[in-house]
């Protein structure tokens, strides 16, 4: 194997225990708001402290998938080119919405208000599939998303149809139990873009970082490597214990 295509396949631990800290404040969350939502409440999960929990883990991982949007830019972009390079990115993006919207559909049938219409992986995917537009424009992404973000704040101050829901805008009766629109939270995503490219140029780390051996970072570095699995199968296990420790299945 080259040295050129071991970079290109090798992962950075640091970035997946980063992405594991935000499973496990996913599921430290969900326990709880699952509690709430079953009529069992332990703490006030829609404000305060635990709303802001809420806000810090999803940014947590949309701002991971800015990062590793740039590696991966910088590192596909030694072999792929314009349409191809493109493409790869609406494929990889095209299926996470698809996950997305196999989201929507069951918490259509198994909720009905509240259902997902636009959630954390309808973020990610949309996101993927325009990031080419960014990706080349690195560290000044970073000025893009706050803007993005700025804009998104402002939205909150206006209603609008529910088709817009996935930009931002929505009518004021509008809930659900998942909501990362575009504006504000593709914002974050730029940020992640702009810091991925500042920290590792051309796909590389600047800085050597020496693996931490310890066993609880390998963990999380090994749940971060698969945080689509976990998020995916992690509301069901929730929910089933919940529901088995009580008696109520």
């Amino acid at each position: 194997m080259t040295e050129q295509s071991a970079v290109c396949k090798e992962r950075y631990w640091e970035i997946d225990a980063f992405r594991g800290i935000a499973i496990v404040m996913m599921v430290t969350f969900h326990v709880l708001f699952d509690l709430s939502y079953l009529g069992m409440p332990i703490v006030e999960v829609h404000s305060g402290f635990w709303r802001l929990f809420a806000i810090a883990t999803a940014s947590t991982f949309v701002f991971l998938v800015g990062v590793s949007l740039s590696i991966s830019h910088a590192r596909s972009s030694a072999h792929l080119h314009g349409r191809a390079l493109t493409m790869k990115y609406i494929r990889r993006g095209m299926g996470i919405l698809l996950l997305g919207l196999v989201i929507t559909l069951v918490t259509a049938l198994m909720i009905g208000e509240g259902m997902i219409i636009f959630g954390i992986l309808h973020l990610i995917g949309v996101s993927i599939m325009i990031a080419p537009l960014f990706l080349r424009l690195g560290c000044a992404n970073f000025m893009l998303g706050v803007g993005v973000i700025l804009i998104g704040i402002g939205l909150t101050a206006f209603e609008g149809p529910i088709w817009l829901a996935w930009m931002g805008l929505h009518p004021s009766w509008f809930y659900s139990l998942d909501y990362e629109p575009l504006f504000p939270w593709f914002g974050i995503v730029l940020i992640g873009i702009a810091v991925g490219s500042a920290l590792y140029p051309g796909g590389r780390r600047l800085v050597a970082i020496p693996e931490v051996q310890a066993v609880p970072v390998r963990a999380l570095s090994a749940a971060g490597r698969h945080s689509l699995f976990i998020y995916l199968l992690h509301q069901p296990v929730i929910i089933g214990l919940i529901l088995l420790g009580t008696g109520l299945l």
